[in-house]
């Protein structure tokens, strides 16, 4: 198993940037596919990027893509989601997400194990 603690939310102004990073207990944390997922208020959550277990395979929705940026460091036990360019819609609580099998990463039924979420507030 695996535990996910999520932290580095907070508020920023339009047009920031900020780094999400999630922390993981286990050793076979190499292993795990990961995933960030967000839900804004009164919203489903969605997916926002993925990876597979050595950080390769990128996926990101087209929300984001070119202005965030998913990485994996397999010796610190550490995903991190870095955001640039923020803008007011992507204000949410932020959730990290891993799975021992990279399949449909998109989708929230492919992961087992999940982060209890920070929250990230735009401002503009």
């Amino acid at each position: 198993q695996v535990q996910l603690v999520e932290s580095g939310g907070g508020l920023v102004q339009a047009g920031g940037s900020l780094r999400l990073s999630c922390a993981a207990s286990g050793r076979t944390f190499s292993s795990y596919a990961v995933g960030w997922f967000r839900q804004a208020p009164g919203k489903e959550r969605e997916f926002v990027a993925a990876c597979n277990s050595r950080g390769g395979s990128a996926s990101y929705a087209d929300s984001v893509k070119g202005r965030f940026t998913i990485s994996k460091d397999n010796a610190k036990n550490t995903v991190y989601l870095q955001m640039n360019g923020l803008k007011d819609e992507d204000t949410a609580v932020y959730y990290c997400a891993a799975d021992r099998r990279y399949g449909d990463v998109r989708a929230e039924e492919a992961y087992n194990y999940w982060g209890q979420g920070t929250q990230v507030t735009v401002s503009s």
